[in-house]
């Protein structure tokens, strides 16, 4: 386990407002960092983040939708800034991920709650819609397709199995680890770059993503793909909550035919296509998204 400690920089004071909030939690035995605003007796969302992010990704979303009425909870979720980072690639299977995920539902002493996911914290949304549907009101994903249509389409599409060159190399132990912590995560913050469109991370904000990837080191984060692959397949493949999938067309790392795809695998799925974004599409577009994502919630 890592040693916890008190990194002001990357925790909810970020956010010059007086009603969001950082809390320690310890949820399905780890502890985790949750930043929360609104609300407590408000319609609950949960916004969870991907790689190399954290809560912090969600910064645009956040006030718009307590304004609008909801309760926001946005965990770093575990290895990631200022949640622990348990040992092991088994400690992030998709299994546990999701499990966190009902459980932080549990801990604002609801049932349950919408959720929103981007990159692979939308790939924990869809499993926890899969494996624990009663805990899903209402899903949101960002540019990550259905599981089935992810799995499906690295079989098939050799474009998509190039794009994913990196979940080959993650699986390979302690080089990526060495790759993507030597220069001060040099690396690291090369995969914004290459992922976000211009502008999109100033260096105010590289710095601060620097700071949270120092807090638990690479490794973790490398696990949450080595625990990925290692994962048992969700027990359904229709999600039957209605659900909202926003994608940035212009993403590197995955096709957007598969965005298509993954409505087919929703009872009830709208798809919002952006032609000019990236994969960090709720950054690029975020008065749109965020408005899409309002009124999917609402």
């Amino acid at each position: 386990m890592t040693d916890m400690q008190t990194h002001p920089d990357t925790d909810a004071s970020l956010i010059a407002e007086r009603n969001v909030e950082s809390t320690y939690r310890t949820i399905n035995g780890v502890q985790l960092h949750v930043v929360t605003a609104g609300k407590p007796d408000a319609p609950l969302v949960v916004l969870l983040h991907g790689h190399p992010d954290f809560w912090y990704g969600w910064r645009a979303q956040i006030i718009p939708l307590v304004e609008a009425g909801f309760r926001v909870v946005v965990p770093d979720q575990r290895g990631c800034n200022l949640s622990e980072a348990p040992d092991g690639i088994d400690s992030y299977r998709m299994s546990k991920l999701s499990a966190d995920v009902c459980e932080l539902v549990h801990s604002e002493g609801q049932e349950s709650a919408h959720i929103v996911g981007h990159d692979f914290g939308a790939f924990v949304a869809w499993n926890v819609a899969l494996r624990q549907p009663s805990i899903v009101d209402r899903l949101g994903i960002l540019n990550v397709p259905h599981p089935t249509v992810y799995r499906d389409t690295l079989r098939s599409d050799l474009r998509q199995i190039v794009r994913s060159w990196y979940v080959w190399f993650y699986q390979v132990p302690k080089l990526p680890e060495w790759t993507l912590g030597r220069n001060d995560m040099e690396n690291m913050v090369a995969s914004l770059e290459l992922t976000s469109n211009p502008e999109t991370f100033d260096e105010e904000t590289v710095n601060l993503y620097r700071e949270a990837w120092r807090h638990t080191g690479i490794s973790p984060r490398i696990n949450w793909y080595r625990g990925f692959r290692r994962s048992d397949r969700p027990p359904h493949d229709i999600v039957t909550q209605p659900t909202i999938v926003c994608w940035g067309q212009d993403d590197v790392a995955l096709v957007s035919s598969m965005a298509e795809s993954s409505i087919d695998y929703c009872e009830n799925g709208q798809l919002r296509m952006f032609p000019d974004a990236s994969h960090w599409v709720h950054h690029d577009e975020r008065e749109e998204v965020t408005e899409a994502l309002l009124h999917h919630l609402s």
